[in-house]
């Protein structure tokens, strides 16, 4: 079968990856969709099982650090868009492990960067999927494109600078990139170490809700659809060398997060909400 389009998606077993490739094998039969994952702890090959079988999906199992492996991609298939969400992204396993987060978030990558470049066949988009982290603590403060970034953790800065690689192969050779900017995206198959999928979890084993001292008062959460069709929106009608913020309006606290959660899932009454929570003080 001949294919009108060829994507590449980086870590697309991922949470949000897998939710784009399901959508695009579906959506678009006429596309062939690479998918390009190491199948990292926080990864599910089941987040795919729909799509494994269809005509115009490929899974390839690999490190979009292993240049080798990128450059043989980019000569044998003829790749026409890149949606790079390969990374790691806990902020408190960032602290822990931040050579991990530098190699995989900044010379994944370079990598990938380089290989779509030096290709014998020029990719028309490469989408660069990155996180509003980057302008670090809001401070009621309201982000736009064009505000400075202040990244203040090891993830945001790793993925900061990330941005910086991909801008610069726009700036010397205008290789055709775009760059997103989310919110903290939430959905169905999201890893448990995060905050909502974690605050469930606890609930659903009768455990509190531990708001943990590192967390930020409040965050904007953007559902896992609503930001494929944001990617997907960026792809159609998205100017390269742009950068696009995707989010909502609106923020929540995370402790009225907790209690909206802790009144869905035990369905208590108001009375006996703060009985599920559990303040969480790090130690220095």
């Amino acid at each position: 079968m001949d294919f009108t389009r060829t994507l590449l998606v980086t870590g697309g077993a991922g949470f949000i990856g897998s939710h784009l490739v399901c959508s695009l094998v579906c959506t678009h039969p006429d596309w062939r969709i690479i998918n390009l994952d190491n199948l990292d702890y926080c990864c599910s090959p089941k987040s795919l099982q729909s799509v494994e079988d269809r005509a115009n999906y490929t899974f390839i199992r690999g490190d979009v650090c292993n240049s080798r492996l990128v450059n043989h991609i980019f000569n044998t298939e003829s790749i026409d868009v890149i949606f790079h969400l390969a990374a790691r992204t806990h902020v408190e396993t960032s602290f822990e492990s931040p050579s991990s987060f530098r190699r995989v978030n900044i010379d994944g990558t370079r990598v990938l960067l380089g290989a779509a470049h030096e290709a014998r066949h020029r990719p028309q988009c490469f989408i660069y999927v990155s996180t509003d982290e980057v302008y670090g603590a809001s401070l009621d403060e309201v982000f736009d494109e064009s505000s400075p970034v202040r990244p203040s953790n090891p993830y945001s800065a790793t993925k900061a600078a990330a941005e910086y690689l991909v801008r610069s192969y726009w700036d010397k050779y205008k290789f055709p990139i775009i760059i997103t900017r989310s919110n903290n995206i939430y959905g169905p198959r999201q890893y448990t170490e995060k905050v909502i999928p974690r605050f469930l979890t606890l609930l659903q084993m009768n455990k509190k809700c531990t708001i943990q001292g590192t967390l930020p008062k409040s965050r904007h959460f953007l559902f896992v659809d609503d930001a494929v069709s944001a990617f997907l929106l960026v792809l159609e009608k998205g100017t390269v060398g742009e950068i696009y913020n995707i989010g909502t309006g609106s923020e929540i606290p995370i402790m009225q997060l907790a209690r909206e959660l802790v009144k869905m899932v035990k369905n208590v009454p108001d009375s006996e909400v703060n009985d599920w929570l559990e303040n969480q003080v790090l130690q220095p």
